[in-house]
């Protein structure tokens, strides 16, 4: 048997400017590569201004892009709000980002969506630009709308 046979093989990290993000309806965990801060793992609450100081403490330490696994729309905000600090962000399926079964935390599913996405084995999610993401909101609020107005005619 080889030496290398003996050892297991880690998969090579491709984008280690890489950063995973947990989503939560309250708070978001984020991860950063071990490397880059002593605090690797960092809690961020879901409102605006922490999200803004969640997208500084990226660009501080040098992450140019980021994962993140959503199963609800927590993540509009935190997905927009990064964009505009110019990291390049990924939203990825919930089933794509599935760790062994086990013992769930959110510290842990950060840092195995890091270490997805800097292996390169996350694929982003679907999402249009940014004038059609306007465009569908618009619509859906005068859909809202029509139904409240139709409510209170009954």
């Amino acid at each position: 048997m080889s030496k290398k046979s003996k050892h297991a093989q880690s998969l090579p990290v491709l984008n280690s400017n890489a950063a995973g993000i947990d989503i939560g309806a309250s708070f978001h965990v984020l991860a950063l590569p071990p490397d880059r801060s002593r605090e690797s793992v960092r809690t961020f609450k879901a409102f605006t201004h922490d999200i803004q100081n969640m997208a500084n403490w990226l660009l501080e330490h040098g992450i140019t892009t980021a994962a993140m696994e959503s199963t609800g729309v927590y993540w509009v905000p935190v997905y927009e709000i990064l964009e505009q600090h110019g990291i390049d962000v990924i939203l990825s399926n919930a089933r794509d980002t599935r760790s062994v079964p086990g013992r769930k935390t959110d510290v842990n599913d950060a840092q195995w969506i890091l270490r997805l996405h800097a292996c390169g084995l996350l694929k982003a999610s679907f999402r249009p630009e940014k004038l059609i993401v306007e465009l569908r909101t618009y619509l859906r609020v005068r859909e809202r709308l029509l139904d409240y107005a139709a409510a209170h005619i009954q």
